[in-house]
């Protein structure tokens, strides 16, 4: 069986990592969705509600798990017999970053990692820009699923 892991924060979950993770499933027998735990990092949604949402969004696809994971996310690739991350490239500074990354986990574990251009619809996209346009009151409906959008809008009224 062929799998990968598409791993991130997914604060909120953005219509970029859906592209990512669906045009993955597509390509692999699985796609794990692993949402990063940051405890040093206190996000708009849960890592729960993350997970739930994901879960939802992501139904079409039967080949599509999300679990949740903290530490290193080569060790949670080998734990879970993974052999490759799937990451989205927007821009040559994510390429920079990544590759560094990709050099380092592979060093680490021989854990490959394979780069996927965004969608030049989503180029622009991140989820703390997203998060900022909703803050201020602008409309990011397009840029997330409607739940998220739905979920965004309760979340900062409150």
């Amino acid at each position: 069986m062929r799998r990968v892991v598409c791993p991130g924060s997914f604060d909120p979950i953005t219509n970029g990592h859906l592209d990512i993770i669906g045009r993955a499933a597509r390509l692999y027998d699985e796609v794990t969705v692993a949402v990063l735990i940051n405890l040093e990092k206190s996000g708009l949604f849960t890592v729960d509600e993350r997970i739930e949402v994901l879960h939802t969004v992501t139904k079409e696809y039967a080949n599509v798990k999300v679990q949740k994971f903290h530490g290193l996310l080569v060790d949670f690739c080998k734990q879970n017999d993974i052999p490759a991350i799937v990451k989205g490239i927007r821009v040559v500074s994510d390429f920079d970053y990544e590759l560094q990354m990709a050099q380092l986990n592979y060093r680490l574990s021989g854990v490959e990692t394979l780069f996927m251009p965004t969608n030049p619809e989503y180029s622009f996209l991140s989820s703390s820009r997203v998060k900022e346009i909703a803050r201020y009151g602008g409309d990011v409906s397009g840029l997330v699923p409607d739940l998220v959008h739905e979920l965004l809008i309760e979340r900062l009224r409150s």
